[in-house]
């Protein structure tokens, strides 16, 4: 991971899904791609892909120069998780948008975490407190 600031992490869950959609890897794979050729980010490997049986979703994890891109889904559920870790600022996306374009996403939760900064009301623990 480059040097700099820890960077800032995209925590998205998707809800009330295409349940098909959700189980479909070659188009959940696309979508990936879409986000990384968006945001210019480089993709270190094709990463790893998980289609489980029967009506379960699929699992995806894609390393980057910038960290890392993964999906999760549950049909059943009609729910998809993204994680996009990005260490450098500016890798905001319109999740909204998309996910309802490529996964029928009838609402969309987004949050992004400023990675090591302590905001106010939280604590760090640090290994030599109190020396």
């Amino acid at each position: 991971m480059p040097a700099g600031d820890p960077g800032e992490e995209w925590v998205v869950d998707a809800y009330g899904c295409d349940a098909s959609r959700l189980r479909d890897e070659k188009a959940l794979r696309e979508l990936l791609d879409r986000v990384m050729r968006e945001l210019r980010l480089e993709k270190l490997a094709e990463g790893f892909w998980h289609t489980f049986e029967g009506a379960a979703g699929v699992t995806g994890l894609i390393p980057l120069r910038e960290s890392h891109l993964a999906v999760h889904t549950w049909p059943e559920r009609r729910m998809a998780a993204f994680n996009l870790y990005c260490c450098r600022a500016g890798c905001a996306w319109p999740w909204e948008q998309r996910l309802f374009e490529a996964i029928g996403a009838q609402s969309v939760l987004v949050r992004k975490l400023e990675r090591g900064q302590v905001a106010a009301g939280e604590t760090r623990a640090d290994g030599d407190a109190g020396r």
